[in-house]
């Protein structure tokens, strides 16, 4: 009879614990719109240098907090720009629209005007020549970030945030030789995001 007195308080104890650790991490969800710069290193291997020209595109980010500290995000983005192949003297460009899809971990200090957060993950880069017959060409990504909300309200907040990618630059079909070496591209953006 002891033993089942002090299994039903535990069981009523743990109970009342989970709404006051509900409220501790308020809101769970949140998701952001954010305009950004894409902005990508050279490239050279086998005399082939590959550039892409800088340009701006959006980024959707959907994020999950599964405790006041951690969480996941996963993102959507989208730029258009121009990748540049050199080879000696000649050169091709190939105008791309270029899709971004990712999901990290996201680890943050909540805090009443400012909110701090760094993130680190994988997902794919996805490079679709524009109306050129080519097909498209998807490259795996690491991508890792730091970043802050500037909180307004508990829902409502403004987006700072600076995301590195590392991935092989892409080869599409633009000459027998081509130019596929791991680089780099940044993306500093800036946007609007919600709790809920």
């Amino acid at each position: 009879m002891l033993t089942r007195n002090k299994i039903a308080t535990f069981i009523l104890g743990f109970a009342g614990v989970l709404p006051t650790s509900a409220q501790e991490i308020g809101y769970r969800s949140s998701a952001a719109v954010q305009y950004f710069g894409s902005f990508q290193r050279a490239t050279n291997d086998n005399g082939v240098t590959h550039d892409s020209s800088n340009s701006a595109g959006v980024l959707a980010t959907y994020r999950f907090y599964f405790s006041r500290y951690h969480g996941v995000e996963a993102d959507y983005g989208y730029t258009r720009n121009t990748q540049h192949y050199s080879l000696g003297g000649n050169r091709s460009d190939l105008l791309v629209n270029a899709h971004e899809v990712t999901a990290a971990y996201v680890l943050r200090r909540p805090g009443r005007i400012w909110t701090p957060f760094a993130l680190a993950g994988a997902g794919a880069l996805i490079f679709a020549p524009d109306n050129s017959g080519r097909d498209a060409q998807a490259r795996a990504t690491f991508v890792y970030g730091v970043g802050a909300d500037l909180n307004f309200s508990d829902r409502w907040f403004v987006r700072a945030q600076y995301r590195g990618l590392v991935f092989n630059s892409p080869a599409i079909g633009v000459s027998t030789v081509a130019s596929e070496r791991l680089t780099h591209g940044a993306q500093p953006s800036i946007g609007l995001g919600w709790r809920f």
